[in-house]
């Protein structure tokens, strides 16, 4: 692999990660306050994917000029934002909730068998074959000779830098981002007696909006969408949350940013079939010197940094 194979590789490992920074947020969210994997994230994300498939496809012929492509990609994107963080305060008020003073493993089993279900609604949804994602705007045309940046790239970097630094301003400065971070300072079990609901569901709403983002930025970026990319992405999203430190959003964005690079730089180097073995050794290996992970420290059961 010459230089500039390496840069392009790169290119697409930082654009690939920010979406997978995105999706691991939402794991490390609702980690960080109620101490659940919510497995079922990666495939409320690919439910936002249909969405965005069904949505961009009525849109699609219409030949639209490229400020109009653009104001609808928006407005898609918010859109799945809004429909995936309801659907995640859905699944926490139908299935977690109930189930907050039960067996630690119940919620954990309950996850899986909303992630399966979710699948199903995918599949029938799509079909079994991968679908191509629509292109509002050309998405292979590059922007300068010899740059391995094309205009699809442009679009996913303009849903995932604004969405991440929405959230730090959101965490930092404002009341609902100090009262999330307060939340997730308190013990688990004062959160699980009920005190901290309505900061919970803003929790799961907020991560299941971002989620909503990433699926638009991933179909885009990717240009397919099957019923199982939301188990495969959602693997990728929580290994990079464990890689940061789950319970940390700064440790959630650079571990999907870390994850993207290695999976990106290992497909070109050493096949496909070899991207998830370098990506799971080199977690392995983070974690044998640094179980807490890169961003992890000695807190407090809960903190989401």
């Amino acid at each position: 692999m010459n230089l500039s194979s390496f840069f392009q590789q790169c290119v697409i490992g930082l654009i690939d990660g920010g979406v997978l920074g995105l999706i691991a947020v939402g794991y490390t969210l609702v980690y960080g306050t109620v101490g659940l994997i919510h497995l079922a994230h990666g495939d409320v994300v690919m439910l936002g994917g249909c969405l965005a498939l069904f949505a961009l496809s009525l849109v699609e012929p219409l030949a639209l000029d490229p400020a109009l492509g653009w104001l609808a990609i928006i407005a898609v994107t918010l859109g799945c934002g809004f429909c995936c963080g309801s659907l995640n305060v859905a699944i926490d008020w139908l299935i977690y909730r109930p189930l907050r003073q039960s067996a630690p493993l119940a919620p954990l089993v309950s996850a899986v068998g909303v992630s399966l279900i979710l699948m199903n609604v995918g599949m029938l949804w799509l079909g079994s074959t991968d679908q191509a994602f629509p292109e509002v705007l050309p998405g292979n045309v590059k922007l300068a000779a010899g740059l391995p940046v094309t205009t699809a790239d442009l679009l996913v970097l303009s849903l995932v830098l604004p969405a991440w630094g929405g959230l730090t301003l959101l965490l930092r400065r404002t009341r609902l981002g100090r009262s999330l971070r307060s939340v997730a300072a308190v013990s688990r079990a004062a959160a699980q007696r009920g005190g901290a609901d309505q900061f919970l569901t803003a929790t799961f709403f907020l991560g299941g909006f971002l989620g909503g983002v990433a699926s638009v930025a991933a179909g885009i970026h990717t240009a397919t969408i099957n019923y199982q990319s939301g188990y495969q992405t959602g693997l990728y999203a929580l290994t990079a949350a464990v890689l940061g430190g789950i319970g940390s959003v700064p440790g959630a964005i650079v571990g999907g940013v870390l994850v993207g690079l290695i999976r990106s730089v290992s497909t070109a180097a050493l096949g496909p079939r070899w991207a998830a073995a370098a990506v799971f050794l080199m977690l392995i290996v983070i974690l044998a010197f640094r179980p807490e992970g890169l961003f992890g420290q000695q807190r407090r059961a809960g903190e989401a940094g």
